[in-house]
């Protein structure tokens, strides 16, 4: 029995698998904050590129309060 206590306390197998679980809950909590972040800042790019577009096929471009945008 000592030496099953033993060599259970001693073992370390799934060790690894549970670093790189953390790790990878880690990452994706910090992809998510990320791209969270910068999303507004997306929005703008594209709103601003449709905008171009519209503008450039002699369009009036409009984005409405609830995020709907039109080109007429």
């Amino acid at each position: 029995m000592v030496d099953f206590m033993k060599s259970f306390i001693e073992d370390e197998t799934g060790a690894t698998a549970i670093e790189y679980g953390l790790i990878a809950a880690l990452v994706s909590i910090a992809a998510v904050v990320a791209f969270g972040s910068t999303g507004e800042t997306i929005l703008e790019a594209f709103s601003g590129i449709t905008e171009d577009f519209c503008v450039a096929i002699g369009g009036d471009y409009s984005l409405s309060e609830d995020g709907t945008d039109s080109c007429s």
